[in-house]
């Protein structure tokens, strides 16, 4: 049975392949191909708005300028610019963003130099930026430095006192975001840092129904370089021959700072090398070759499946480099979820369903497979997926000022009363209360 399987997956590649190339060669079939997709589109667009309008499905056309301003503190070097020059590796981490939003935000036509005019406030604290020698991320010192920084804006300025923080956005890359830490069931128990409670938080992590999930919170992707992965470009009309691809870690033994055993993605990364180890028609390995970009590029499914966190840099590839997300993550909450129609370009499959993945994959018609690919070769779902310098319309960036326009005008309920206190100062553990 297994081999019939492997056999008719491998018909159905060579199928698929053949009829990709007629439609690429038959104009009259690109052209009904690219109809089809325009009214996707379209429809995915109107029934977006139906639900809630001026949020969905227009978002990738929007302009934030005009929209919003932003004020942002100038704190003290240590908090950011000492940091980065301490550890330059910071610019190139899955965590950057934080750093690449602060520059972005300096030259930003939304930036306001005057604070009574300013719809939301940012403060630049590069909280990710404290790595190991191999480059992992510690996120211990985190808290102390986000309380150090709040502390330091709340009694220069007026702006958090009025809102206790509800008109301010952090960002907060991390594993877990403001939970600040690498592994769940300890960020789980260290909850978001309470005097983070009212501020919107801009993170890479999503999960519905988390504790390290505020609601109201913007989900963005994690930093991949642009100019590296644009350097690595190949032929766009280069055969993809791969049906599976992964490049990454099954079971984590040495990625723990502390020094512990971590089963990487709550069995589901174990699940796919025990039952497809062995399968042709899947290329997974924990060796990263050189070649791991342009393999993606060849390939016509990348796995993209929980690690410590549900969300992973595998996601930002795969769109990029056109290679059909296979999102392995229960409840996940995907970057910009309003701007980008995932169900569209996407596979989802529930972490339990993992054994059966031969059979899911190899089941979605051709003509399905082609519609995701042209989806995905939209520059606009590739831009937003990124964080290039210079900034581009619809990216990252931009996406970001848009979730935030989107929240204004702020509730009358967020400016709090004279002498009103609304967060806990000393809540949270003793650790995080000590001076950073």
């Amino acid at each position: 049975m297994r081999k019939c399987l492997w056999l008719w997956g491998l018909l159905f590649i060579a199928l698929g392949f053949a009829w990709s190339i007629t439609a690429e060669r038959n104009p009259r079939t690109e052209r009904i191909s690219d109809v089809a997709v325009a009214v996707s589109l379209k429809v995915l667009k109107v029934k977006s708005e139906s639900k809630n309008a001026g949020s969905a499905g227009d978002v990738l056309e929007d302009d934030p300028v005009g929209r919003l301003k932003v004020y942002v503190y100038e704190l003290p070097s240590k908090y950011n610019k000492k940091i980065l020059q301490k550890d330059p590796r910071c610019l190139s981490h899955m965590f950057a963003a934080e750093i690449f939003m602060h520059r972005f935000l300096l030259s930003s036509p939304v930036r306001t130099l005057n604070p009574e005019e300013a719809d939301w406030f940012y403060t630049p604290i590069y909280a990710t930026c404290d790595l190991t020698p191999t480059g992992l991320p510690l996120p211990f010192k985190s808290p102390r430095m986000v309380r150090s920084a709040i502390q330091l804006i709340s009694s220069s300025w007026p702006y958090w006192n009025r809102t206790e923080g509800a008109d301010h956005f952090f960002v907060v890359p991390h594993d877990f975001g403001a939970c600040f830490h690498y592994q769940e069931e300890k960020a789980i128990e260290r909850g978001i840092l309470p005097i983070l409670w009212r501020a919107t938080l801009v993170q890479t992590f999503g999960q519905r129904n988390h504790v390290c999930l505020n609601e109201g919170s913007i989900t963005i992707p994690p930093y991949a370089p642009p100019q590296k992965m644009q350097a690595r470009q190949i032929p766009p009309d280069t055969p993809r021959s791969i049906f599976v691809y992964f490049r990454g870690l099954f079971y984590d033994v040495n990625n723990d700072p502390e020094g512990g055993y971590y089963a990487s993605g709550r069995g589901a990364r174990a699940a796919v090398w025990e039952n497809f180890k062995s399968n042709p028609l899947f290329d997974i390995s924990t060796e990263h070759p050189t070649t791991y970009y342009e393999d993606m590029q060849r390939a016509i499914f990348c796995l993209c499946p929980l690690g410590w966190a549900p969300w992973s840099p595998r996601l930002v590839e795969a769109v990029v480099f056109g290679c059909i997300p296979v999102i392995i993550a229960d409840d996940i909450v995907l970057p910009f979820a309003d701007a980008i129609p995932w169900e569209e370009i996407g596979v989802f499959v529930a972490e339990e369903d993992v054994p059966k993945l031969d059979k899911i994959l190899t089941s979605i018609p051709p003509h399905v497979i082609l519609r995701k690919q042209r989806l995905l070769a939209n520059p606009s779902m590739k831009r937003a997926m990124l964080f290039p310098q210079p900034t581009l319309p619809g990216d990252a960036f931009h996406q970001i000022l848009n979730g935030l326009a989107r929240k204004l005008p702020h509730p009358k309920s967020v400016y709090l009363k004279p002498g009103e206190k609304i967060l806990n100062w000393t809540a949270g553990p003793i650790t995080d209360l000590k001076p950073w």
